[in-house]
């Protein structure tokens, strides 16, 4: 049981260090930095790990792109919203347009939405409106998860999906 364990926290480990340095090819949007490799991270983390660990990995990204300067205190909201919804769609569904969806849905509406307090209090902007992240955030998280959904689609046919997620059961 505690190599699952070791085997789940160093692909967490490695998923998040690919969101960090994904971070490097993000686009700046009303004080955002949209990356779109976060949100392919959180499916994949969705896919292989659950939502606990790929909620861990989105904080541990979006801490250590602040703490390099590679991103906004918006990463917070923005990646930990989809990379939970995902991770819990794909819990209860297995299934990966819906999994795609909730991190749509997720970082680019809720994501959105919590990224306004966020600005207003934390960084100092003064947004327009509420829903003034939204639509940055859905750029980012749709193109993400474009890239994840053809990843894992490619995983599955090869059959490489199977044996990845069944060394990595409980």
């Amino acid at each position: 049981m505690k190599n699952k364990s070791v085997q789940k926290l160093a692909l967490a480990g490695i998923l998040c260090a690919v969101a960090v340095v994904g971070s490097l090819l993000s686009f700046p949007v009303f004080g955002s930095k949209c990356a779109p490799v976060q949100h392919m991270v959180n499916v994949l983390c969705a896919v292989f790990l659950g939502p606990w660990y790929g909620l861990a990995a989105a904080f541990v990204a979006s801490l250590l792109r602040n703490l390099l300067g590679w991103g906004s205190l918006l990463a917070f909201p923005g990646s930990m919203c989809g990379a939970l919804l995902c991770g819990l769609v794909w819990w209860k569904t297995r299934n990966l347009p819906a999994t795609l969806t909730a991190e749509v849905l997720g970082t680019g509406v809720l994501g959105g939405l919590a990224a306004y307090p966020v600005a207003k209090e934390l960084m100092g902007l003064t947004p327009e409106a509420y829903t003034v992240y939204i639509i940055p955030f859905l750029i980012s998280t749709a193109a993400g998860s474009i890239l994840a959904g053809a990843l894992v689609y490619a995983l599955r046919k090869n059959g490489a999906l199977k044996s990845m997620q069944s060394a990595l059961e409980r």
